[in-house]
Parts: C-alpha cells; structure tokens; sequence
C-alpha cells in the first residue's frame, strides 16, 4: 500500500514538474522616449484576453512567469502614454521570451491625464530612481515630495536630505557641517551668483518650489563639476512642461503669531512688493529729502499667489515646442524680541530688551521654451528673475537699560539705538542649453549670463542715551544725541552688482555597451563691484533734548540744517568728498569700493567603464584658476588702496566606484581631491558695521610673500581629500535604507574669527595646517501601509548625520590682521555633530476625499558660529529644533485646500560666546539683529486650482 501512494505522489510530482517545464516566461524592459530613452518604472504590462500581467520596477524591467506555450499580443501602458501592443509574441516551452518597448507620450491625450504623466518626472520614485542609476553619490528630493512636506522653496528642500541642515531664521545651508564657503549652488548645472555680500552662495530660499523640478547635492566629485568643492554642490532643476495646455493659479494667506499682535512698522520708502522707488537718486539727495522714522503697517497678515502655466504644440516629424512660465508673490511678517549683546574682550554694548519687525518678499518669474527638433536634437531656452526684500525696523535698549561703555553720559543705561534697513536683490539668470546625438556620440552644452543687483539703500540709524528719560512720563526729563563720533546717526547706501558668463561643453562616446568616454569643458567668468558711503548728523549741540523720540523726522528736517555758525541742529558730514567741495553739507563720493574678478576655465576627461556588476568612473580635470581683487577701503589707513591677486593650476584626479550587489542594492566607493577657495566677501577688507557686530575680509586669504608675516603663507587655496562608501538599498516604490560613511581632510582650512580686541571685528583667516571630518549618514524611507492599489497609505522617512570634526590651530597669525589661539586645536566652524531630519505621512481616502497629513522635524546639535581668539571663546549657535504640520487637501481632481502650521514647537534661537565667567548670549553676523528670541508660528490657508 506504501508502495502504491508514493508511485502515485511521485507520479503527480512528475506531471507538475513536466507542466512547468512546458511552460515559458516573458521579460523585457519599459523605456521611456521623453527621458532619452531612461527606464519606464510603474508601466503596466498584460496578456491580452487573459488575467496575467505585471508592473516595470524602478529599473523598468518585467517579468511574466508561467505562461503557457502559444503567440499572444502584449499591452504596455502608463497613464498619459501612448498605449502600446506588441502582437505574434511566441512563447515556447521551456524558454524565456524577450520583448522591450519604447513608450512616448500621448500628446492627444486629455489635459489632466497628461499632467499626471509628467508628474513622473518630480515623483518619489522616480527621484529614487535617478539616484539609483547615477554614477556618482547623488540625494534627491523632487517636486512631488517638496509639494507633499509643504516645502516652500530650495533652503527648505536641501535640509530635508541626511547630511544637511538650515540654519533656523535664515537660508544658510550646512551640509556635513560645513557651511557656505564649501558649498556651491547651480542651476540646471550652471553656476548661480550671490544675493547677499556676505555669502559665496545664492539664498536658497528665494527658489520658490514652483520653478523647481528637483533639487539634489552630490557629495562626492566628479571631474564634471567645478573644482571650488568641499561639501558639495547643490544643483536645482528648473520645470519644463510636456503635454496639452493648463493653467494653475494658487493664493494663501497665514499669520505669525508674534507679528499679528503688534503695531507693526517698515522702513519708509519701502513698497509692499519689495520695491524701492529712489534706487537711482543720489544719496545726498535722498537724505536732504526723505525722513527716518518708520510707518506703521495696518495688518501683519502674510500673503502668497501666482500663476503657472504651460502648453506644448506638436508639429510633423515628431518635433515638439513646449513653452512654461510661472509667476509668484509671498511676503511674510516676523517680529523678534530678545537680547543684543556685543562682547568683545569686555562687555562692549548690551541692550537687554530689544525688538526686530521683519518685512519679507519674494517675487518669482520663470519662463522656459524647450524645442524637440526630433529624438536627436533637442533645445532649451530658461530665464529666472527673483527679486526679493527684507525689510528690518530694530529698536535697541526699549526698556531703558542699554549700556555701552563708550557712552558719555551714562554707561550703566539708557543706551539706545533705532536701525531701520531695506535690503533689496534683484536675480537675472538666462541660460540656453542643448543636446545632438549621432551615432555614438553625443553632445551636452550650455551657457548662462547672470546678473544680480544687491541693494541697502538709505539704512538709518539713530542712537540716544538717557533713554530711560523718555519712559518716565516727566517731560523736563528727556533723552539726548550720543554723539561721539559724526556716524553715531547715520544714513548709509550700499551698492553691489554681480556679473557672470559661464558655459559648459560635454561630448560623451558610446565606444560599446561597457565603455562611455566623456571630454569635457567648463569655464566661469565672474566680476563683482562693491561701494559704499555714509552720511553722518553731527549734532551740533550736545545737550539737545530729544522730546518725541517717535518723530526723529522733526529734529532731523532739512530746515534744522546748520548752514551757518549756530543756527542749527546739525550738520550732515561726509568722509570722502567731492574735489573742491567741503565735506559739510555737501554731497561726496564712495567711503568703501571694492572690485572683484574671477576667471576659471578647465577641461576633464572621465570614463563611465561597466563590467558585469562593476560601474568605474575614473576621471581628472585640469583646471586653471585665476583671482583678484582691487580695494580702496579706510580701516586700513595708507594701506586700504591695494590689490590682490592669485592664479594657480590644478590636476583634480576622481573615481567613482558602484557595484550592483542585485537589482536593489548598490554599493558605492568615492575619492577625489577638490580645493576650496576664497571668496570676494571674505578677501575684500571691507568692514560692515551691523548694532552689535562687525565681519570684514582678509586679504591674506589670496595668499603673500611678505617676510615679516607670521603663520601667512603664499597659498590661496585649500587642498581637499574626499573619501565616500556608501551602502544603498532601494527595497520599494519610494522606499529606501541607507549607510554611509564619509572623511575628509583639509589644508590651510579657513574659519570666520572673532579678533581679540576692542573692536571684535569679525575676520577670516587661515587658522592652521590641517582639519579632518569624520562622518557616518543614515537614511530609512519606508511606506507602512499601503491600500488595495499600491497606493501609499502611511509612510515614514528619517536621515541622521553622525560627525566629528578637528583641526589644527596656529598659536598665532601675524599679517594684514593679526590674532592668537589659546587652544592647539577646535572643532571645524559650522560642524554640527549630531543632525537628524524625519518625516511621517498619512494619507487616508474617503471616497473622492484624499487628504494628505504631514509632520515634518529637523534637529541639529550646537555647532561653532565663529571661533574666538586670544582669551576670547567661540560664539556657539545652539541646537534647535524645528516641527512642521502640512494638510494638503485634494477636494477635487482641480481644487486644493491646503493648511499649515510651522514652527510649533516654538524654540528659542540662541547664539552665545563661551567665556571663563560663563555663556554670554550674543549676536551673530550669520543670525539676526537680537539672539534669545522666538520666531513665532506661522498659521496659514493655501487655495490652489487646476485649469
């Protein structure tokens, strides 16, 4: 009887095995015409007239098992495409049958579904993608992800990827910790110029997320990209549009919860779109014919709208123009409240009890023209205007107990200073790219010109002791002029523009399917001007009582000019003046000017060798490197009309190294050597004179000769080692872990440093001889629960940064500016050990209902703003963290109603010097004008449609 049921089970064993082996399977991989023919994840694929069929993975490849032997017809299909069949597809016994499609878009398509296909581009997926396929270690985060985070514009995207984090209040970007002078920004691959003199990079929050396809940071080099990288580069690619004709208009509205209660005020002059109406008078004429005093705001409610919209327009031969263009506006209040200390060696000037009232706007237009030729030749057209504006109105010691210890009536209070600013930047980018492909060769090209007008016209600033007088209610008491100086009420102008040309040219060779060559050149040519003047009230009498100190425009009137002796209240004085023209109530010329150049030109060679499982990248760029600067600048006497200048050549090796461990998972191997260079701000020994702080630039940094120079050499630059590894597992739709490990080491590093002196200016310096950066990154992205079609229900991401940094310190640095170092060595400036960034996201469905919730936090530890010198300790930003709540709700296919809520946990933002008798809490030149505030919450409502 055994005998009988094991023939039989071995028999039915037989059948199955001999009905499997009949049957056969169908692979093949889904490509996508659009991207150059890059993988099609997410297609559907099916056996007409049957139940099988099966999805492309991110990889856009497929696989039908078990289908029996016979000819079928295929269907390919992704939503927005041309629907595909491939029909006479035989299946054998036994075998495997190979079918690969090439999917276009389906131009015919209606406007919504067509729209949906282009989102692929942004989508999680499809940035995961993209990060999977690059040769080097890229991050991605993509305008699908922006949109469902509430992200708002590129500071706020790039913080959401491990390694990087922002500096709270402000669009300053840390990346491995280290910070602006090792980071780069581009824009669909061209450089992007600065907005702000004191940063080598462009403000990344004036990217509105509705100019933004993607935004990535590759933190390991490639010869492709410009040598000036140490942390590394932040690229944004611009929207273009594909399919037929829409238009999206959105507007919103939130509140500050600090700013909504208070009588809020701006600088005079200013308009509510961030304009500025007397750009091109003359100074002189503006201060004779324009008050001080600020003007009340009606309602501190913050605004935001715009209007995006594109089309495409097939023609014969499958050639395509596609036109995009976006317009937007936002503004947003803030109003600050805390201390402003300036602590040099000694408490130089405090003000307990200060106040800042904050003014913000961001206008961006974008437009981009892209012509399909055909599939071989392709051309594009993008320019990009932002202007944006701050407007800051400080009062300084409004409790009456400011002090300063050069005051001359009262040093222990009543202290008291007004700033009144508006900065305006105005961003021009233009850029034509294109893309030919014959045979085995193609070519990439692009050039740029980008123009920036910086602008701080007529900042005011007005400075009072015995303050506390006009609190008292007792009109025979009242505040006074300080006036120990001619500038301790002021007027200042400031001017800079930006220009640059730049252009890049690839010629890539497909020698076979293993080998790819790539020769390549870059080149950049940047000039920057600088001037500055000032307009002192030397207040005549010294004893003048200030009766109304909210009507300074009536003392300060052109009528109270001093013309002659006596018969006045002031006179308007002025530094540099105009050849036979007394420097009294006269107009004159630039205090401060300073020029920059830099030219860089470069060409690379690189080879993209795929072997089995093996991708090896290995390149080198020569790159010629060429810097000046010429300044005429009064603090540094005799010495401040000069020049500068360095060129140098580098050969900057690179190897990229990615094996596939399988489909899912990559490992990856990086090393390079890069440089660092200075920057106009950081050369240029321009002084800029904020309430408590100042920061000006070291020209020692472009290198010298000088004997008598201690601990200055004739370098100009910063040698960098990188060395990446990286493990990478892309599990899932939109899914993701990750490790990484990361060193660098850093000659002649360059560190912002507090002088040890009365003045406790701000400089740079070459602090040593080396600085070493360890690192580990982690990242987890994964989706928890998924509905019945794959759709993600509740998903979870989380990247954290581990680091410590160290360098070496000279014991002291004798040149152009001089300082100590009481310590041998210090963490690196900027470096935060401890960084983490997470998200979760639910998104249920209730019927056509689809709201999406987000809550979005970041956290970095304290990190060193500026080192100190001499006795003097670091000034340390300290940690904060920051917790966002974001509800987009899809009421329909067309209309949203979003709703926010940011910054709720409400921290304090807090910079401190370290000092023997304790933390003192101090300003920042990187922060804002008080320390130890809160910034509020913003609340707000968003209506978007869709046309």
């Amino acid at each position: 009887m055994k005998q009988k049921i094991t023939f039989t089970i071995f028999l039915l064993f037989t059948f199955v095995l001999i009905g499997n082996a009949q049957n056969g399977s169908i692979v093949g991989k889904v490509q996508d015409k659009e991207e150059n023919n890059a993988p099609l994840p997410f297609a559907n694929i099916s056996i007409k007239g049957t139940s099988k069929g099966t999805t492309s993975d991110l990889d856009g490849l497929y696989q039908i098992p078990e289908v029996a032997p016979g000819t079928y017809t295929l269907v390919f299909s992704f939503v927005g495409y041309k629907t595909q069949e491939v029909e006479n597809v035989v299946v054998n016994p036994g075998k495997i049958t190979n079918v690969d499609v090439i999917l276009s878009v389906n131009a015919a398509a209606l406007d919504a579904i067509v729209i949906t296909a282009t989102t692929r581009k942004v989508s999680e997926a499809a940035t995961l993608l993209e990060q999977k396929k690059s040769k080097d270690i890229k991050q991605i985060i993509g305008a699908e992800e922006l949109a469902r985070k509430g992200v708002g514009d590129a500071a706020g995207a790039v913080s959401k990827i491990s390694g990087v984090s922002r500096q709270e209040g402000s669009s300053n970007v840390y990346v491995r910790g280290m910070g602006d002078r090792y980071l780069n920004t581009t824009f669909n691959g061209l450089p992007l110029p600065s907005n702000n003199i004191e940063k080598k990079n462009i403000s990344l929050g004036l990217f509105a997320t509705d100019v933004i396809e993607n935004v990535s940071i590759s933190k390991a080099y490639s010869g492709k990209q410009y040598g000036d990288f140490a942390a590394g580069n932040v690229n944004i690619n611009s929207k273009e549009y594909r399919g037929e004709g829409f238009i999206e208009a959105f507007t919103g509205s939130s509140i500050n919860t600090n700013a909504i209660n208070e009588d809020f005020v701006v600088s005079e002059g200013s308009g509510y779109f961030g304009d500025y109406a007397r750009h091109n008078q003359n100074p002189f004429a503006v201060v004779l014919s324009h008050g001080i005093d600020p003007e009340a705001v009606s309602a501190p409610i913050n605004t935001n709208f715009g209007i995006a919209g594109g089309k495409s327009w097939t023609f014969g031969n499958d050639s395509r123009l596609s036109v995009f263009g976006t317009v937007s506006f936002e503004n947003g209040y803030e109003y600050r409240r805390g201390e402003a200390t300036d602590f040099t060696t000694v408490e130089k000037k405090t003000f307990k009890d200060a106040e800042e009232f904050e003014y913000s706007t961001t206008t961006t237009a974008m437009g981009t023209v892209s012509y399909k030729i055909n599939d071989d030749n392709k051309l594009k057209f993008n320019s990009l205007f932002i202007n944006s504006s701050t407007n800051e109105v400080g009062y300084f010691g409004i409790d009456g107990t400011g002090r300063d210890r050069d005051a001359i009536l009262n040093t222990d209070e009543g202290f008291y200073q007004m700033n009144a600013q508006f900065d305006q930047n105005q961003v021009y980018v233009n850029q034509l790219m294109g893309t030919h492909k014959s045979g085995k060769f193609e070519i990439d090209w692009a050039a740029g010109y980008n123009f920036v007008v910086a602008k701080q016209p007529d900042r005011r600033r007005i400075t009072l002791e015995n303050y506390q007088f006009a609190l008292d209610n007792d009109p025979s008491t009242n505040p006074t002029f300080y006036s120990n100086i001619v500038f301790d009420n002021q007027r200042y102008f400031q001017d800079i523009d930006d220009s640059e040309f730049n252009g890049r040219l690839n010629l890539e060779y497909e020698a076979n399917e293993n080998l790819k060559l790539n020769f390549g050149y870059n080149a950049r040519a940047k000039e920057r001007n600088f001037e500055n003047i000032r307009y002192g009230y030397d207040i005549i009498d010294s004893d003048f009582q200030v009766t109304d100190v909210n009507n300074f425009d009536a003392v300060f009137s052109p009528n109270n000019i001093n013309l002659t002796s006596g018969d006045g209240i002031y006179e308007i004085r002025v530094i540099n003046t105009i050849p036979g023209l007394s420097n009294v109530n006269r107009p004159g010329l630039p205090e401060n000017t300073y020029k920059g150049n830099l030219d860089i030109f470069a060409g690379y060679v690189d080879a993209e060798i795929q072997t089995g499982k093996w991708l090896i990248v290995p390149g080198i760029r020569f790159e010629a490197f060429d810097q000046s600067i010429a300044y005429d600048v009064i603090n540094l006497g005799n010495s401040g009309n000069a020049t500068a200048s360095a060129n140098e050549n580098f050969i900057l090796p690179s190897l990229n190294i990615k094996y596939e461990l399988n489909e899912e998972q990559n490992l990856r191997l990086a090393a390079s050597r890069t440089v660092s260079l200075p920057e106009f701000k950081e050369t240029a020994p321009f002084v800029y004179i904020d309430v408590t702080n100042r920061v000006g630039g070291n020209p020692d940094l472009l290198g010298s000769t000088n004997p008598n120079f201690i601990n200055v050499s004739d370098v100009a630059y910063s040698d960098v080692l990188n060395l990446d590894l990286k493990y990478e597992w892309f599990f899932g739709k939109g899914e993701i872990f990750s490790v990484s490990a990361f060193a660098k080491r850093i000659s002649d590093p360059v560190n912002r440093v507090v002088a040890f002196d009365a003045t406790g200016t701000q400089r740079y310096f070459r602090t040593g001889e080396t600085a070493e950066v360890y690192g580990l990154e982690l990242e987890f992205r994964k989706n928890i629960l998924k509905d019945a079609d794959d759709n993600n229900l509740l998903g979870f991401g989380i990247n954290t940064t581990l680091m410590h940094t160290e360098q070496d310190l000279y014991d002291v640095i004798q040149g152009t500016y001089s300082v100590s170092f009481s310590e041998t060595t210090e963490q690196l400036q900027g470096a935060s050990p401890f960084i983490v960034n997470a998200d979760v996201s639910y998104s249920p469905t209730f019927g056509n209902y689809k709201p999406t919730g987000n809550l979005v936090f970041s956290y970095f530890a304290d990190r060193i703003d500026a080192l100190g010198s001499g006795q003097l300790g670091n000034i340390i930003e300290k940690s904060v963290p920051t917790l966002d709540f974001i509800l987009k709700n899809s009421i329909t296919e067309n209309f949203e109603i979003n709703f926010s809520v940011r910054n709720i946990l409400n921290p304090d933002v807090k910079f401190i010097r370290e000092t023997s008798g304790g933390d003192v809490l101090v300003t920042s030149t990187n922060g804002k004008g008080v320390s130890g505030y809160d910034r509020g919450r913003n609340i707000g409502l968003q209506l978007k449609y869709k046309f």
